[in-house]
């Protein structure tokens, strides 16, 4: 009989372990699912109209900054991932993707990210940033009006 009780509780040992390594793959499929409800990391909501301001402003105070602004480099790669992330988000909904504010905001975008991906090392040409100075300004009002 002791044979037996001992067959048992290694048994009964192997059974919970697994449990608890289940249990445990459980818990964190949770959590990361439940993470990722949350807001992005770049700070977008997923409402359209506060998403677009944030952006926008955000945009305009990295294009503002001097070239010879430490502080440029990261500014720039947190614009690039900003960007992506608002296109990511936006471009799929055709309730959006119709707007005037969103067709502005997304020719600006597309400006900004090639001069990116061109000419990462050099800053923005005046005409450049005026330009897209312009065109996030309008879209900010764009979609405070609802077009």
């Amino acid at each position: 009989m002791p044979v037996l009780l001992t067959g048992v509780a290694a048994g009964l040992g192997r059974w919970l372990g697994q449990f608890n390594r289940v249990l445990i793959a459980l818990c964190l499929g949770c959590v990361l699912l439940l993470s990722a409800c949350g807001t992005s990391a770049n700070g977008l909501t997923g409402n359209y109209v506060e998403d677009t301001v944030a952006v926008a402003d955000s945009l305009l105070s990295t294009i503002s900054l001097a070239s010879d602004d430490p502080g440029r480099p990261e500014a720039e790669t947190q614009a690039r991932a900003l960007m992506s992330d608002y296109m990511a988000r936006y471009r799929p909904r055709s309730a959006v993707n119709g707007l005037s504010s969103f067709t502005t905001m997304q020719t600006a975008l597309n400006s900004l990210a090639g001069h990116y991906a061109n000419y990462p090392n050099r800053p923005l040409g005046e005409a450049l940033q005026s330009r897209l100075t312009k065109e996030l300004k309008k879209a900010e009002t764009s979609v405070v009006r609802g077009a």
